[in-house]
């Protein structure tokens, strides 16, 4: 016991109830820094670092309550002003009124941590500024759409019907003609129609996004016969703007796929307040597929990176003559 006490590269120590230590291996020392004697001289929480100082002092009193300490991880300064991070195991003995602990240098794994973590909130910041240009751009160009493209349609069909209205004398191939313009001119008006309603994002910051999905399947339903609900009983202070932005995407995007796809006859939108979750759903009573014959199609790529950017979990579920269900879960920790 003794040999492993000496020898084990784990930080091994004895510490009395008022934290100081009463013996600790040599590793204690190396890591540290500091001689047998300096570690001696010094209650322990000197040692600690500053900013884990009072979670160390919370944790060591449940410690001294006989609650063990398990895994537990915080910082310490050496003697040369390094910070060096320490996983914990410890046990109190009330008989002898001394603290067991063992420790595991684990500085190497937390910088590593800490480096995904610094990158990937790089990643998550360049994702944010990438879909905001494209969603400026998306709106620009669903705004011209409309305003320009919509209304310069809407005058070429005004002038058709009033030639329609006033082609009594003219010949059958010329009525003919004028009425085939017409019919043109009413696909190319929907199409615009369609084209908008497929990139547009009505300002979910202005109305929210209770009103702008409402909005939604509102003119899903005027677009397509198609009966669309939507239900919810999550209050929006819950959800961020990328939250809300990328949940009326994963919408938009779904129902397009009903739209040219499902047959459907009904489509029901549902965002729910799982406690620790929130889950959105789109479910439709159409003709269904085969999933994994349709995993890499453009429309569920483009949802499952949406899914992915606010760390959520996408599925789909279908089957033929069954319908098909989007789902996407996030935890509330949106961080």
């Amino acid at each position: 016991m003794f040999a492993f006490f000496e020898m084990t590269p784990d930080l091994v120590c004895i510490v009395d109830k008022e934290g100081w230590f009463k013996k600790i291996n040599p590793a204690v020392s190396k890591t540290l820094g500091y001689t047998e004697q300096e570690l001696y001289s010094k209650p322990v929480s000197m040692l600690i670092h500053p900013e884990d100082k009072k979670m160390t002092s919370e944790m060591r009193s449940k410690l001294l309550d006989n609650q063990p300490l398990i895994n537990f991880q915080n910082r310490y300064i050496t003697k040369n002003g390094e910070s060096v991070w320490l996983e914990w195991t410890s046990i109190y003995l009330p008989d002898k009124e001394t603290v067991f602990a063992i420790a595991k240098n684990i500085t190497s794994r937390k910088q590593t941590e800490i480096e995904i973590e610094e990158n990937y909130k790089k990643y998550k910041s360049l994702t944010t500024h990438f879909k905001n240009n494209v969603e400026k751009d998306r709106n620009y160009f669903a705004g011209e759409l409309h305003e320009e493209l919509a209304q310069l349609a809407t005058v070429v069909k005004m002038d058709i019907d009033w030639l329609c209205s006033n082609a009594s004398g003219s010949s059958d191939l010329f009525k003919q003609r004028i009425h085939h313009a017409l019919k043109t001119s009413n696909l190319l008006i929907n199409k615009i129609r369609k084209v908008s309603y497929s990139i547009s994002a009505t300002s979910i910051s202005d109305l929210g996004l209770n009103e702008v999905l409402k909005s939604l399947c509102d003119e899903f339903s005027s677009l397509t016969g198609i009966a669309c609900d939507y239900e919810t009983d999550i209050e929006e202070t819950e959800l961020s703007s990328e939250i809300k932005l990328d949940f009326f995407r994963i919408c938009q995007e779904a129902l397009l796929n009903v739209m040219h796809h499902a047959n459907a006859t009904h489509v029901k939108i549902k965002i729910e307040n799982l406690g620790d979750r929130i889950h959105l759903s789109v479910i439709d009573n159409g003709k269904g597929f085969e999933v994994l014959e349709k995993k890499e199609a453009f429309g569920l790529t483009n949802m499952h990176g949406r899914a992915a950017s606010i760390n959520g979990k996408l599925s789909i579920e279908s089957k033929i003559s069954k319908g098909t269900k989007v789902s996407v879960i996030i935890e509330k920790d949106f961080s």
